[in-house]
């Protein structure tokens, strides 16, 4: 049996001892102090540099995930999650907008470069492969418009890794 199928299930934790409805309830500082949970909540089937312990991503899985409502339900939960960690909210109609706590998430996201970066990255592309596509297109379109506009130091190669992220097949 996946651990990975059995942490999102709810039926068992990731690798420090963590069920995924702890994780969901941690602070903005928790999220961005502690590295080694985003391989788990957006999982990849390539191996981390940073975490070594998270599972890898395999075809069982992705056909998991993509079958199963609660397995997408707690994926969009923690998608949701880690959009409040950014400062975003998703509206009913699926768009990305700042959420109320945007300026307050500037200087620790949006200010300069910085590892949320790569983690978008992680998540574009995680959604994309479990069939989250929308939302992933959603916010890619939101961080498309920072992009365009300039608003945000963002690398032309940083914003090449997140469309590359959401083309992925």
């Amino acid at each position: 049996m996946s651990l990975l199928l059995n942490f999102y299930r709810g039926k068992s934790t990731d690798s420090e001892g963590r069920l995924l409805k702890d994780i969901w309830t941690w602070n903005d500082d928790e999220l961005e102090s502690v590295h080694d949970y985003i391989q788990w909540l957006f999982p990849l089937s390539v191996l981390s540099r940073f975490n070594p312990d998270a599972p890898l991503l395999t075809g069982n899985d992705i056909a998991a995930f993509k079958a199963e409502p609660l397995l997408q339900a707690n994926l969009l939960m923690s998608f949701k999650r880690i959009l409040t960690f950014l400062g975003f909210e998703m509206t009913t109609d699926g768009k990305i907008v700042e959420a109320d706590n945007f300026h307050e998430r500037i200087a620790d996201i949006w200010a300069i470069p910085n590892h949320n970066w790569l983690r978008i990255s992680r998540i574009l592309r995680s959604l994309t492969v479990l069939g989250l596509k929308a939302p992933a297109h959603a916010f890619y379109d939101k961080l498309r418009s920072y992009y365009d506009s300039r608003r945000f130091p963002i690398p032309t190669n940083t914003f090449a890794y997140w469309t590359d992220a959401v083309t992925t097949k």
